[in-house]
């Protein structure tokens, strides 16, 4: 079996642009007729700058190659350019062309791409989503933390056992820096209310997307400390190493970090 040919077909969203601005998505076909899809996760460049990307990585790794041999693909589109580093936009076109590997795989051995990789563990796994409340014009409104705790309480009620939001808006070019007292004081309604329409059922999934400094990301950890369960994702920018300074310690939060 072959690859021969791949297809990009860019997907705009429509607004208020749920899940983001546009995807990705890409198919493979081989020389047995069978097709593998995938999505390619993409933020640093545009759709369109994204597309002769794609067909690169493709047309120097995939075309004419066993889409079974995943494990020569990554290798050698990782160490392109003798870099061998996780570029985001190389890994990016990775996973989505590495996807639709998997998925001509299964098609071509008539199973499920799990039965490939070890086998069912579990018969149901939890899932998360995040909170869109609708205000009474119809509108999406993600100021309000009394639409947010309604909105957590029917997605609760529809089987998710976590749900994300978040309070800490708005986002800037220039974090991380330190949250206000206001944004502070707004992110812990938020979480109390949330807390309290759900009570144990849920876990509550901070999003911050790196905006905070270090110490600004413990102040409102230590603020949510009393809301249960509540875990944070991305808290902090990366810092610049300095090698030359050593920080002092600082007194640890009891919240849990969450990465993607």
């Amino acid at each position: 079996m072959k690859i021969v040919a791949l297809e990009t077909h860019i997907v705009a969203v429509p607004p208020p642009h749920i899940g983001g601005m546009y995807w990705l998505f890409v198919k493979i076909k081989t020389d047995c007729g069978i097709e593998g899809v995938g999505e390619i996760y993409a933020a640093t460049f545009g759709p369109k700058a994204m597309l002769p990307i794609i067909e690169d990585v493709f047309e120097r790794y995939l075309l004419n190659q066993d889409p079974h041999h995943i494990e020569r693909f990554f290798r050698q589109a990782y160490s392109s350019g003798f870099t061998q580093r996780p570029d985001l936009t190389m890994m990016g076109v990775v996973s989505g062309l590495e996807m639709a590997c998997w998925d001509i795989i299964g098609k071509a051995a008539n199973k499920p791409v799990y039965e490939l990789l070890g086998g069912k563990v579990n018969e149901r796994l939890r899932s998360y989503t995040y909170l869109y409340p609708v205000n009474s014009k119809g509108e999406y409104d993600y100021d309000d933390p009394d639409l947010a705790a309604e909105c957590a309480i029917e997605n609760m009620n529809k089987g998710f056992t976590a749900v994300k939001f978040d309070p800490a808006g708005p986002y800037t070019a220039y974090s991380g820096h330190q949250i206000s007292l206001e944004v502070l004081e707004r992110c812990e309604t938020f979480c109390r209310k949330i807390r309290e329409a759900v009570g144990d059922k849920c876990d509550l999934l901070f999003g911050t997307h790196g905006q905070m400094v270090p110490s600004s990301a413990i102040r409102l950890a230590k603020r949510l400390e009393n809301t249960t369960r509540c875990g944070s994702k991305n808290r902090c920018r990366q810092a610049r190493k300095r090698p030359w300074r050593k920080s002092r310690p600082r007194p640890a939060s009891r919240l849990p970090r969450v990465s993607a």
